[in-house]
């Protein structure tokens, strides 16, 4: 890209991916490379958020994400404070707005909102002038995990995306996690397949830029990536998979099946990982198991956002 110290980042918000172009994209791996340099260091850590803050409103559990982006922040130097759904007064009856405005009245650079209901980020952002950043809404969108997930196979394609096949397995209907990268891998020019048995996949699925399957040996054929989801049985009705141990059968990701793949299939999960439920023990302990490297990465990539959204007005002086 040229000049890229001098990319003017147009966005005041990360909602989803969907906002963001080309240029967006590889601009902000190009700067989350850079700051992953500094999260090597024996001293993580640099002035460039010094004074700001962010503020983290995690009203659904989170472990990855919220810690990542606490790291994320502080290895900047900015102030964070986090607040979550039972410590806030959304348990006494506030209304997200009136939430949102009291969180903005201490005057934060940045919010970074988890919800349990779909369009919580997007209702933020039109009610508050700071910067909001979607760090999961109901099923709807997770950018950062697929911002995450495509700097970790950047890293192992060394930048090559086009032409590459990706595949997603698992509990797709479910998932904010499939919707948010589909949108990034096709950008970059990769072919997307999806894989679920027909209870886990969402409506309108057909209209998906990806080819859908339900056989999991005939989706993995050559494939060069797996992105296996997590099986998430607390934002299902009942009856969807009424028999775990015929949905470990059939869409498992296990070595025999890695054998069908390309020999240098990369494999990805946005954890926690159930074991012998999505991903048997020998995969996930695999060297080509990419999630340890997906943890790492998040850091540098929510540095990267947290930099450039609370940077922003200054990008538009220079």
């Amino acid at each position: 890209m040229k000049d890229d110290n001098h990319y003017y980042w147009p966005h005041k918000d990360l909602l989803d991916t969907d906002c963001l172009g080309e240029a967006d994209l590889r601009h902000l791996l190009h700067l989350a490379s850079g700051f992953q340099d500094i999260n090597l260091r024996p001293v993580k850590k640099v002035p460039t958020l010094k004074g700001r803050t962010v503020i983290l409103f995690f009203a659904e559990n989170s472990t990855r994400t919220k810690t990542s982006f606490d790291v994320a922040a502080k290895r900047l130097s900015a102030d964070t404070f986090s607040l979550g759904k039972a410590g806030s007064s959304l348990n006494k009856g506030e209304s997200l707005k009136d939430t949102g405005l009291t969180l903005q009245a201490m005057h934060p650079d940045v919010i970074v909102i988890r919800h349990s209901s779909s369009g919580a980020a997007r209702y933020l952002s039109e009610n508050l002038s700071c910067s909001i950043v979607n760090g999961g809404d109901g099923w709807h969108a997770h950018p950062t995990q697929a911002l995450l997930d495509c700097y970790s196979l950047n890293q192992a394609w060394n930048g090559n995306f086009k032409g590459k096949t990706l595949l997603v397995l698992g509990d797709i209907a479910h998932s904010r996690v499939a919707r948010s990268n589909i949108h990034l891998l096709r950008m970059l020019g990769v072919n997307v397949r999806l894989c679920a048995p027909r209870t886990l996949l969402p409506a309108g699925v057909s209209s998906w830029p990806a080819s859908v399957h339900s056989s999991l040996p005939e989706a993995i054929d050559d494939v060069d990536a797996v992105i296996c989801l997590r099986l998430q049985l607390e934002r299902q009705q009942a009856g969807l998979l009424p028999d775990l141990a015929e949905y470990a059968r059939r869409y498992c990701l296990t070595e025999e099946h890695l054998r069908l793949a390309d020999p240098d299939v990369r494999i990805l999960h946005p954890g926690p990982m159930n074991r012998g439920l999505e991903i048997s023990d020998a995969v996930a302990d695999d060297a080509n198991c990419l999630v340890l490297k997906q943890v790492e990465a998040g850091v540098a990539v929510r540095m990267a956002v947290l930099y450039l959204l609370a940077t922003r007005s200054e990008q538009g002086d220079s």
